[in-house]
């Protein structure tokens, strides 16, 4: 009897798991109103550089990213006039966990189910409005590493994590990262090649009608990444020089195909 109770309750909660995702998913491709997406900064290395860096962080630090989703979602005639909004929530204390570098499809959904059940836990601070996305932005104390670890986002749960530098020089490009892994809550994948990270042609591309083709003046949101030749590439430094693709407007919902 205890065990088909056990049995019940188990189920009970997936369903309620898999409603609530089927609920987020449709909020995110509905964007019939403001997308809230919660920042929430942690110091990643326990460095002073990066409390400092955090301790100064204002909403204003990421109000680009409000501005490049309002630009782009004019271009796709989206009806909501701010289609996202960042919220900037307080300093979190615990990290989120890491996902190995070698990790198999079993690693990866075992990493995924704890990332999920960290931001329930992490993501819903009191006395603050809980977002429908969640950002987890871990920052560095840049004289102590040369590149971040990878970032990640979710579809599945909503929840992204972000390495950033604690540096204001790299602010812009912080920016890109958070609005791109952001994306991939929302349903966009990657349009860069994962071997060498030169942005694919032509749906990485910021423009492909462009002539002549390079260097190109724009970023694809989701390449990252802006073609200076069919082997080149830079990073822009930030999201002025940066656009939805016609690919990744179709994949979150913003055309129709």
């Amino acid at each position: 009897m205890w065990k088909s109770i056990r049995i019940l309750i188990l189920l009970l909660i997936l369903a309620v798991v898999v409603l609530q995702q089927s609920l987020d998913r449709a909020a995110t491709h509905a964007w019939q109103d403001t997308l809230w997406v919660g920042v929430f900064p942690l110091n990643a290395d326990g460095s002073a550089r990066a409390q400092e860096y955090i301790e100064s962080l204002t909403p204003q630090d990421f109000a680009d990213i409000e501005t490049f989703f309002a630009r782009e979602g004019r271009r796709y005639g989206i009806r909501a006039e701010q289609p996202v909004h960042v919220e900037l929530y307080p300093q979190g204390g615990r990290l989120p966990p890491e996902l190995a570098r070698d990790a198999g499809l079993a690693g990866r959904a075992w990493w995924s189910l704890k990332l999920r059940w960290f931001a329930w836990r992490a993501g819903n601070p009191a006395g603050h409005v809980p977002s429908r996305v969640r950002i987890f932005v871990l920052y560095h104390d840049p004289s102590q590493l040369q590149t971040v670890p990878d970032s990640h986002g979710l579809q599945k749960g909503l929840v992204g994590v972000v390495h950033a530098y604690a540096d204001k020089s790299m602010a812009g490009r912080n920016s890109m990262v958070i609005a791109h892994e952001f994306l991939h809550t929302a349903g966009a994948s990657d349009k860069y090649a994962l071997g060498s990270g030169q942005p694919l042609v032509p749906i990485g591309l910021g423009d492909r009608d462009q002539q002549p083709l390079y260097p190109q003046a724009y970023a694809e949101i989701m390449a990252g990444r802006r073609a200076l030749s069919a082997q080149e590439w830079d990073v822009p430094p930030g999201l002025r020089s940066v656009v939805v693709g016609p690919e990744t407007a179709l994949e979150i919902r913003w055309t129709r195909p």
